[in-house]
């Protein structure tokens, strides 16, 4: 259901992601709709579902990237749900920069 906050496994980040909203049920298929904005999704179902990280994390879309664009939703250590990334919306983030970052970005000028 919208709102649940499980860990996400993508390559070799652990990051918490919540659930914003589930946009439709799929069938697996055949690819088709079976339900818009569903309420929840049980075992055995597909669907398609936006996600927001916690923290910033690297990810790539699975066409783009097949490494990068596939995950695995864990729960009390218990695998959940698995997928493929998608779509990828960056967001710049405003984050410090370490010292050794400052070096490095300063040194290519």
């Amino acid at each position: 259901h919208a709102g649940y906050q499980p860990v996400l496994d993508c390559h070799t980040a652990h990051v918490a992601c919540k659930f914003s909203e589930i946009k439709q049920k799929i069938d697996r298929r055949s690819g088709k709709v079976l339900e818009e904005n569903p309420k929840a999704v049980k075992s055995g179902d597909a669907a398609m579902i936006t996600l927001v990280p916690s923290k910033p994390m690297c990810v790539e879309s699975f066409a783009e990237y097949p490494p990068l664009g596939r995950f695995a939703v864990r729960d009390m250590r218990q695998t959940v749900a698995v997928g493929v990334i998608k779509t990828v919306e960056k967001v710049e983030a405003a984050g410090k920069m370490t010292k050794s970052a400052q070096k490095a970005t300063g040194k290519k000028k």
